[in-house]
């Protein structure tokens, strides 16, 4: 379909990403996938590529484009290779709206000449063990010292993609109780060094999908957080966590659209190669019609992805709209995704073709960042219902 959504210095992007991928990543991939992470040494080639610093201002070593179009591509050119960027993506996708938003003029002049070349990786940790989605019944607490010099945190998170290699992690923790009016009052955000007497990495999490992308459990114990690591103000965390759930419900609507685009690109490959009964599996007239409504659905995607890249780059993407966008192109992933591999037969079981881990890694696009249910609850409130 025709598009408007990019233009010259994207597509000039384009072609530096996907010669990248060819020569950087897809040679050495299945090691990737088999240890369960992108080594650590790969992050700092995505920070000398630029990859980091794309919405970082000039004065911090970023190249200061309030766009996230350049984000768009590489969800296209990652997905049209079948790989992923190990846990890459919340180190901008997550951690950095945060860090703009909320980062003093000393800590950004701290944080992120380091974020940008990749010498210091970021990880966000908001989900505890037992309470999920509930973000308001986190138990992690930071006290602050007699002194008032530093925070001690302890706890526990789980989930935390991006955890096994962060340097720094944003940590959501209690700095004062919940009240009767608001289970959500008291939460705080910090900048915590991994290097941190007490701060240790569980394990690390075996997932379905998205194999390359470290995940793990953090435990905190008397771990002290210098007060110039606070960030924003105290007890306003839960409103900062909402205030960049559109960026990031736009990031895996997005994603989804780019898989499901791929997995068409790779059936229709396999078809024409594969023979059955003597011809080609592409001139049956099944595989015709599957593969061109899953095309039909891809392009009903694209645009709505398209949509709400548009309107986040103005600062019109509503939570509503954002809410719609994922649960829309999450649930064609899957539905596409699906036929895509089927037309695949057996093979499409076995995790050497890119159909079978493409599977395996959009399952979790209908549940982070809010479940498919969740969704549809945001949206039915904004119609009022």
């Amino acid at each position: 379909m025709r598009r408007t959504v990019f233009n010259e210095d994207h597509e000039a992007f384009r072609e530096t990403i996907r010669d990248f991928i060819e020569a950087e990543v897809v040679p050495v991939y299945d090691e990737w996938f088999a240890a369960g992470q992108a080594p650590r040494d790969f992050y700092y080639k995505l920070g000398e590529l630029g990859i980091f610093g794309i919405s970082v201002p000039e004065e911090f070593g970023g190249a200061g484009m309030d766009t996230h179009k350049f984000e768009a591509v590489l969800y296209e050119e990652t997905a049209r290779a079948g790989v992923q960027f190990g846990g890459s993506g919340v180190h901008v996708l997550l951690a950095l709206p945060y860090l703009k938003m909320l980062a003093t003029d000393e800590q950004k002049k701290r944080y992120l000449p380091k974020f940008v070349t990749g010498e210091e990786m970021w990880a966000i940790a908001m989900t505890e063990p037992g309470t999920g989605s509930d973000l308001a019944g986190m138990k992690t607490t930071a006290k602050l010292s007699e002194d008032g010099t530093h925070y001690v945190l302890n706890g526990a998170k789980t989930f935390i993609t991006g955890g096994v290699h962060a340097d720094k992690v944003i940590v959501c923790a209690r700095t004062a109780a919940p009240t009767a009016e608001d289970r959500r009052h008291g939460i705080s955000l910090f900048a915590v060094d991994t290097k941190s007497e007490g701060y240790s990495v569980g394990r690390k999490l075996d997932k379905l999908g998205l194999k390359t992308s470290d995940t793990a459990e953090l435990a905190f114990v008397d771990v002290k957080v210098p007060v110039e690591d606070l960030l924003g103000e105290e007890n306003k965390g839960f409103s900062y966590l909402g205030h960049n759930l559109a960026s990031e419900r736009w990031g895996i609507a997005y994603g989804a659209y780019a898989q499901a685009a791929a997995a068409v690109r790779f059936a229709k490959q396999y078809v024409q190669e594969r023979t059955v009964f003597g011809k080609p599996v592409a001139h049956f007239q099944n595989t015709k019609f599957e593969l061109a409504a899953c095309q039909a659905e891809v392009d009903a995607a694209q645009a709505v992805a398209d949509r709400a890249t548009e309107a986040l780059d103005a600062g019109e993407l509503t939570p509503a709209e954002a809410a719609s966008a994922k649960l829309f192109c999450t649930e064609v992933a899957h539905r596409v995704i699906d036929r895509c591999l089927q037309l695949h037969g057996g093979y499409g079981y076995m995790n050497e073709y890119p159909i079978a881990r493409l599977y395996a890694d959009n399952r979790v696009n209908r549940i982070y960042g809010g479940t498919s249910e969740i969704m549809k609850t945001i949206i039915a409130k904004d119609m009022g219902l």
